[in-house]
C-alpha cells in the first residue's frame, strides 16, 4: 500500500498543471493591507489550487470576504473534469456511484458540511448552505442531496465518461493499490493495469483585508472506496479547522488517520501555544507517526496552515506534497512541502 487512491494518467496531470498555470497570470488586484497591517493571501493544497488561488482572489483583491473566497475557490477544482479527486470529475466508489464530501468555515466560528452525497456537482456551496440555512453542521447522503434540490441545486450525472472507464478497467481486478502523490504532476505515473487513479482533496485558507481568516475543504474521497466510506474532508477539526483569533488549517491525504488525530484542529491548537504554522503542522505529523508507525511509513498526509498573521506552512508524511500560494507580492506560487519520509517518483 503506497497512499490513498490512485490511477491519474501523467499526460492529464501535466495538460491539468498547465492550463492551470497559463490561465493565472496574477493574483495582484489590490494593495490594502488587512487590518492586522498584513497583506491578504490564500493557499490551497497541490498543484490544482493554483487556478482556485486565482479565483479566490478575485474576490480577495476587491477587499471581499474570506469566506467568499474560498468557496470561489474551491469551486474551480470541483468544476474541473480533469481534476479525478474532486468534485464531478472524481473517480467513483466500487459500485460506480460518485459521492461528494465537503466542509467550510467562517471566522465566527460558524461551519457546515456535506458526506457522501450524490448527483450535486458543487457540494462546498451545499455545504455553506447548511452553515446558513440549517441548525446542523453536517447532512449527509440523500437528505443532503434532497436538500441542495430544494434549495436550487440541478441533479446531475456526476459519473463521466472517463470516470466510468476507469471504474470499469479497476473491475477486472478489484485492486486496491494507490500511488502516493499523484496530485503532484513530478509523481505522475503512466496508467498501469488493476491499479485506480488515485484521489485527493483541494483544501483552502484564506485571510482577508479585514484580517478575518475562513476555510474549505471538498473531495470526491477515495477511488473505489466501500460505498458509503467517508473520510476527513468533510469532518470539521479533522479536514479543516479555523479559530479567528488563531489561524486556521486543512488536511490532505488518508483520510482515516487525520480524523483518529483529529489533525486540522490539532494544527490550530498548537500555533495557540506558539507554534509556527510549518511546526504545527510537523508535529500533528509526528503525531501519526507516534500513533501508526506501521501504517504511517506507506501513506500520505500532509497538513497546510495559515496563521492569523498571514504566516503559512506545511509538513507531510512523505515527499512530494505541494501547495500553492497567492498573494499581492506574490502570484501562482507552488511551494513543496517539507516532510517527514523521503519517498521515489512512482514507477
Amino acid at each position: 500500500m503506497n497512499s490513498r487512491r490512485t490511477f491519474i494518467i501523467q499526460s492529464v496531470i501535466g495538460a491539468a498543471s498547465l492550463s492551470a498555470l497559463a490561465s493565472t497570470t496574477s493574483c495582484k488586484n489590490s494593495k490594502k493591507p488587512t487590518s492586522k497591517g498584513k497583506q491578504p493571501i490564500v493557499i490551497s493544497t497541490w498543484d490544482f489550487g493554483v487556478a482556485a488561488n486565482k479565483a479566490a482572489w478575485e474576490v480577495l483583491g476587491k477587499s471581499g470576504r474570506a469566506l467568499d473566497a474560498v468557496e470561489k475557490g474551491v469551486k474551480i477544482a470541483e468544476a474541473d473534469l480533469t481534476n479525478h479527486t474532486v468534485g464531478k470529475g472524481g473517480y467513483p466508489d466500487r459500485d460506480g456511484h460518485v459521492t461528494l464530501d465537503a466542509c467550510i468555515m467562517d471566522e465566527l466560528g460558524n461551519c457546515g458540511s456535506v458526506a457522501a452525497m450524490e448527483h450535486i456537482a458543487h457540494p462546498i456551496s451545499v455545504a455553506r448552505l447548511v452553515m446558513e440555512k440549517t441548525p446542523h453542521v453536517m447532512l449527509v447522503g440523500e437528505g443532503a442531496m434532497q436538500f441542495a434540490l430544494e434549495n436550487g441545486f440541478q441533479r446531475e450525472n456526476l459519473l463521466t465518461p472517463e470516470s466510468e472507464e476507469a471504474w470499469k478497467e479497476w473491475l477486472k481486478e478489484k485492486k486496491y493499490n494507490p500511488v502516493m502523490n499523484i496530485e503532484n504532476k513530478s509523481f505522475a505515473t503512466e496508467k498501469l493495469p488493476g491499479n485506480q487513479y488515485n484521489h485527493d482533496t483541494i483544501g483552502m485558507l484564506a485571510l482577508d483585508a479585514e484580517g478575518n481568516l475562513s476555510g474549505a475543504c471538498t473531495t470526491s474521497g477515495m477511488a473505489f472506496k466501500m460505498h458509503g466510506r467517508v473520510g476527513d474532508s468533510p469532518i470539521i477539526g479533522a479536514g479543516l479547522y479555523v479559530d479567528n483569533e488563531v489561524g486556521g488549517a486543512t488536511s490532505t491525504g488518508v483520510g482515516e488517520e487525520v480524523i483518529r488525530t483529529v489533525g486540522s484542529f490539532l494544527v490550530v491548537e498548537l500555533m495557540r501555544q506558539g507554534y509556527s504554522p510549518e511546526d504545527a503542522c510537523k508535529e500533528a505529523v509526528l503525531r501519526i507517526v507516534k500513533k501508526k508507525p506501521d501504517i504511517a511509513k506507506d501513506i500520505q498526509v500532509g497538513f497546510l496552515a495559515l496563521n492569523k498573521q498571514g504566516e503559512y506552512g506545511s509538513y507531510a508524511l512523505q515527499d512530494g506534497f505541494t501547495f500553492a500560494v497567492c498573494t499581492d507580492e506574490r502570484q501562482d506560487l507552488i511551494e513543496k512541502g517539507k516532510f517527514h519520509y523521503k519517498s521515489e517518483p512512482a514507477k
